[in-house]
């Protein structure tokens, strides 16, 4: 069955529409405060589609996904107790605790590692907002975690060239699959874990 090969051509499509900047901006804002999907399925073939505009591209996932942060520790500092009961009931709650724990022992530093790592990064812009983390320093820890991400990942893009989206192109549905066996195996391990 063939799945993800239409999708990665539809994607490529957009990676090429004239808004694609502006989508990546709302995506990377979206994404550090509330939106499940990383910025880099967007930023990844934004890259291939104008390699030329690697750094640009890099900058906007960037700067947006910071402000995104702030607004997610914006929401944590003021919304907290109205999401509690969502966030408790989410699969994200469990990230919540270790984040805060993290906080109370390394500080600003977790933020610099959840800005850079896979980790659910709108988990910690909450939670740091909870703590009342100095909000320059978390703006300028995010800076530095977010800006790292994106410009190795549009670096690494850039730098594959060709061959990358040739080969990326002839696997995607291996990638795929792959991909949704390994989130079904981790979302199954979790939840085992929680009972």
């Amino acid at each position: 069955m063939t799945l993800f090969a239409p999708l990665y051509d539809r994607v490529m499509r957009w990676s090429r529409h004239r808004h694609a900047e502006w989508y990546l901006g709302a995506m990377s804002f979206a994404e550090s405060s509330f939106f499940p999907i990383p910025v880099d399925v967007m930023l990844a073939p934004m890259v291939l589609a104008n390699r030329a505009r690697w750094i640009r591209l890099a900058a906007i996932a960037t700067i947006f996904s910071v402000l995104g942060g702030i607004a997610g520790y914006g929401i944590g500092y003021v919304l907290f107790d109205a999401i509690e009961p969502w966030l408790r009931e989410s699969h994200y709650w469990d990230a919540y605790v270790t984040s805060r724990d993290w906080f109370d022992e390394y500080g600003l530093v977790v933020v610099f590692v959840a800005g850079f790592s896979p980790i659910p990064y709108k988990v910690f812009t909450i939670a740091a907002g909870v703590a009342a983390l100095n909000l320059p320093g978390f703006a300028l820890a995010s800076l530095i975690g977010r800006a790292a991400r994106f410009f190795l990942v549009a670096g690494l893009v850039k730098a594959g060239g060709q061959r990358f989206e040739d080969t990326l192109e002839k696997y995607v549905e291996r990638i795929g699959w792959a991909t949704v066996a390994l989130a079904t195996a981790v979302i199954a391990w979790l939840m085992l874990r929680g009972q």
